[in-house]
């Protein structure tokens, strides 16, 4: 599902560091080796109708290397 994050992601928090990324290897070939998290957080989301919703997300992210693959988890918030 495709969408674009509209405003700041709040409450994110870590839940999987280093050997507890299960796609570790993937994220190394294709981002280059780092420390990987695995996060979540709640943000509003443009869905490709145009409508707005509140969502969770999840997604990967290492120092040096930012915030990859966004992924929306459902149901929706709102």
């Amino acid at each position: 599902m495709d969408f674009e994050i509209v405003g700041e992601i709040t409450d994110a928090e870590t839940f999987a560091i280093g050997l507890g990324v299960r796609d570790r290897k993937r994220l190394w070939k294709l981002y280059g080796k780092a420390r990987w998290r695995k996060r979540k957080g709640i943000a509003r989301v443009r869905l490709p109708s145009g409508r707005i919703r509140l969502a969770e997300l999840h997604w990967y992210e290492a120092h040096g290397i930012g915030k990859r693959e966004f992924k929306l988890k459902l149901p929706f918030l709102d």
